[in-house]
């Protein structure tokens, strides 16, 4: 997954004005503490982090 699709799909399930809102202020678990902001910043590829936001937004498997 390239960064691009990660926003994406962030914007698709946020909306274009909360997604980066959101991936700033949501601290994760499964992101050891981090925002999706940090965790990208930080160099954890977008499949994990997506995975960390689809796993706390609880959306259906087919966003996965």
């Amino acid at each position: 997954m390239r960064h691009s699709e990660f926003w994406e799909r962030m914007e698709r399930q946020l909306g274009s004005g909360y997604a980066r809102v959101w991936a700033d202020t949501q601290v994760m678990r499964a992101l050891d503490g981090r925002t999706a902001r940090e965790a990208l910043d930080a160099g954890e590829t977008p499949k994990h982090v997506w995975r960390a936001v689809h796993q706390t937004l609880e959306l259906p498997p087919s966003e996965r």
